[in-house]
């Protein structure tokens, strides 16, 4: 009769050769871009939206018209690739890509140009532009209670969140303020040099109890260039934020910062479905062509 050896007899098979682990999928790469009245700035962003690189910057020619500033935006984070997506801030009032309105660059020529496209042409990655304030908010907020975010730099900013959700985008800067002039005329870069820091943080004093009668927040924060010129002692409800948030907050133009906060964003044109970035080189169509720039 054959002996069947118990289970506990058998020698145990030899372990397997494992498999070879498959290589870690590199970290999303984002390439945030902060342009200004006065500087443009750039830097690469990790997935938790810190910054991984050094920060890459040139001057704003004055009245830049859009095409010029394609092409040297292209310069600039040219040292700083690779990338897998692109967040970009614009001093203006900007919708699902295209821009409303540019005061600190010469409105006219900007009116109706689709920065949002011919950035991915210019790129080839997926862009996504918003108003480089509520990019600023987007970065500073904690997402509770109703939050008010103010930039001063060479104009005036504005955004404004309920429980981590941005709100339709004002342009309280050209918004009347005090005796006939507006925010941006009484608290912005020209006025500060006209005035001096003194009579220039009244100013702001005076602007933090209107902005709270107006939209009863939580709480304020003041960013920019020039908010490291506010020497007034603030209330506990008010703070100051770093300049960099206006780059860091671009991660949250990719991720939901609240339900629904990337549906502002167009998808299917510039923007890959979900969050992903599209193929290497892929750019959509419809994309606008760009005149031939010769960059100093």
């Amino acid at each position: 009769m054959k002996t069947i050896a118990a289970p506990e007899d058998l020698e145990p098979p030899a372990n397997p050769a494992p498999d070879e682990a498959a290589p870690p999928q590199p970290a999303i790469r984002t390439l945030a871009i902060d342009i200004g009245g006065t500087g443009l700035k750039a830097c690469i962003l990790d997935p938790d939206g810190k910054m991984i690189t050094e920060r890459v910057r040139m001057k704003t020619p004055p009245l830049c018209p859009p095409r010029r500033m394609v092409q040297l935006l292209a310069k600039l984070v040219a040292p700083l690739a690779p990338f897998d997506q692109v967040s970009v801030g614009f001093p203006g009032v900007v919708r699902r890509g295209k821009i409303l309105t540019a005061h600190n660059l010469g409105s006219k020529a900007w009116q109706g140009f689709d920065l949002d496209l011919a950035l991915t042409k210019a790129l080839g990655k997926a862009v996504r532009v918003l108003n480089d304030a509520d990019i600023q908010g987007l970065g500073a907020i904690k997402g509770q209670g109703v939050e008010v975010v103010i930039t001063l730099g060479t104009g005036v900013g504005s955004s404004i969140f309920e429980d981590g959700r941005l709100s339709v985008h004002l342009e309280l800067a050209h918004h009347p303020f005090r005796r006939g002039d507006t925010y941006e005329e009484q608290l912005g870069k020209v006025a500060y040099a006209k005035t001096g820091r003194l009579k220039w943080n009244k100013r702001v004093a005076k602007a933090i109890e209107t902005i709270r009668t107006l939209t009863h927040f939580d709480h304020l924060y003041f960013g920019g260039g020039n908010a490291t010129h506010v020497t007034l002692k603030l209330p506990k409800d008010v703070s100051l934020v770093s300049n960099e948030m206006g780059l860091c907050g671009g991660i949250w133009l990719w991720r939901e910062r609240s339900p629904g906060s990337t549906d502002i964003f167009r998808r299917g044109e510039s923007s890959a479905a979900g969050d992903e970035p599209p193929a290497e080189g892929a750019v959509p169509a419809g994309t606008p062509q760009l005149e031939e720039v010769t960059v100093p």
